[in-house]
């Protein structure tokens, strides 16, 4: 087993004990939830008479159901009402801070915790979310649970798990022009498959995710669970520290920074450290990566043909052919000059400032492609009210583009933001699953947010290394 990483460090610290069933219980630092998961879990401490332990280390938000065009109450969706106005009960009952819509602080789950500054490097972060993993991008042990687990993490402030593997991916070189980090990502799980992380969490290292921005990180970070792993981080170093230094938590603080800061430099991996696998990839070979199927592990190069499904191993063949029908793409072919219907630039995976302006340079003086509906959906406030201020709205919607309010959206198709019928999708989401955007005959491209911009502008996939970047304010 692995020794020395940053995993074995944070779960050491964070063990209580070793339960009967050979779990660990682990003490949790940071428990964050939403509208979806949470109800049935109060409901069960109604049940038995049980107060939430930890409060304060606690926080809410709203984000899967809550509508992005029109956020009036009550929701034009009974069922949507019904979820915010429980968990407002449910929230002021225990004395849980809240950041709903009128707070100007709302947004996806895993935005607002980086951006507030309470995801931090060595702690222990729940969700009732999969994507829970994108706190791993600040050296935090990061998991999405279910409604019992949640139940208990609000009963006793601690959790039941079992320990995994560690599996470093390190991406060496430099990443070419047009590729982010979703671009790794994809290419990942596309090499390693969505259930090559079982029993694993990644460590992700190497120049090419050290160069990366934090928002890059968390993009990466967010698709773990893509790849069948049960989390992903990255060690922090000062990129991380910058970060947290100018977030809420710390910017009026900086004797509390200077304080924690050794800790977090603590439970980085050692130099030494012996993980279970290593996986090694080029950066440098990298190009941007579209799906052509409905999982994320579907992926090519813009530049790379689609598959022969008897050229794949046994086990993946049939999966690929439904793919392929549902798709309607063809062996041989490439996904560039695929027609898409929609294009959606959002998700806890690409919505935060720094995706948004860099659309914004491949959208300036352009306009949206007229049989093209194309949305950008901040993932929070905050993110919404900066670009507002840096002018990026104003970019957006003079090339047609239609400016939302902060939520989940399209992403999963919680609320009015679906797709129609077989409308095809350039989508900066994170599942491309059948159903997943509201449509059983709906079909989903990932690529990158540059990538979703170009296909909305030119009506269908795009290499967007063809279309020159416009410089923004």
């Amino acid at each position: 087993m692995s020794e020395g990483t940053l995993y074995d460090k944070v779960w050491d610290r964070h063990t209580v004990t070793t339960l009967p069933t050979g779990q660990t219980q682990l003490f949790v630092g940071l428990h964050l939830i939403h509208e979806v998961t949470s109800p049935q879990a109060f409901g069960m401490l109604r049940e038995r008479g049980l107060d939430v332990a930890y409060p304060e280390l606690t926080h809410a938000t709203v984000d899967h159901i809550v509508p992005t065009a029109d956020q009036s109450r009550p929701y034009g969706d009974s069922a949507a009402e019904e979820m915010m106005a429980e968990l407002e009960e449910n929230v002021r009952d225990a004395g849980i801070e809240f950041d709903d819509p009128t707070t100007g602080d709302q947004g996806i789950v895993h935005v607002i915790g980086p951006e507030q500054g309470i995801t931090q490097p060595g702690k222990t972060i729940v969700c009732g979310d999969s994507h829970t993993s994108t706190h791993g991008a600040f050296g935090a042990l990061a998991f999405g649970i279910g409604t019992s687990q949640i139940r208990d993490v609000l009963a006793t402030g601690c959790i039941a798990m079992e320990k995994q593997k560690v599996r470093k991916i390190e991406v060496t070189g430099e990443l070419g022009d047009g590729v982010e980090a979703k671009d790794v990502i994809l290419e990942i799980i596309r090499r390693l498959g969505t259930e090559g992380g079982v029993g694993y969490v990644y460590e992700y290292a190497g120049e090419a995710i050290e160069s990366l921005d934090m928002e890059g990180r968390m993009s990466i970070c967010n698709m773990s669970i893509e790849g069948g792993a049960r989390a992903g981080y990255v060690n922090p170093d000062e990129k991380t520290y910058e970060w947290l230094r100018n977030t809420d938590e710390f910017a009026d603080d900086p004797e509390k920074f200077e304080r924690l800061k050794p800790y977090w430099e603590s439970v980085r991996s050692d130099e030494d450290a012996e993980y279970d696998d290593v996986v090694v990839i080029d950066g440098n070979e990298l190009e941007p990566v579209v799906t052509w199927g409905t999982t994320p592990g579907q992926g090519i190069g813009i530049s790379e043909p689609i598959p022969d499904p008897d050229d794949l191993p046994k086990a993946k063949q049939e999966t690929a052919r439904r793919a392929q029908e549902h798709m309607r793409v063809s062996p041989g072919e490439t996904m560039e000059g695929y027609k898409i219907d929609v294009a959606f630039l959002g998700s806890c995976t690409n919505s935060r400032l720094a995706d948004l302006r860099r659309a914004a340079k491949i959208v300036e003086g352009r306009q949206v492609h007229p049989d093209v509906r194309a949305m950008v959906v901040p993932g929070s406030q905050r993110v919404q009210r900066a670009a507002e201020e840096e002018g990026l709205k104003d970019i957006f919607t003079e090339a047609g583009f239609d400016w939302r309010n902060a939520g989940c959206s399209m992403c999963l198709g919680m609320n009015e933001d679906q797709l129609q019928g077989d409308e095809a999708c350039a989508s900066s989401s994170n599942r491309n699953f059948i159903g997943r955007q509201g449509s059983k005959d709906g079909r989903t491209i990932l690529m990158n947010p540059r990538m979703v911009v170009a296909a909305a502008i030119k009506g269908e996939v795009t290499d967007v290394r063809e279309l020159r970047e416009v410089a923004t304010a």
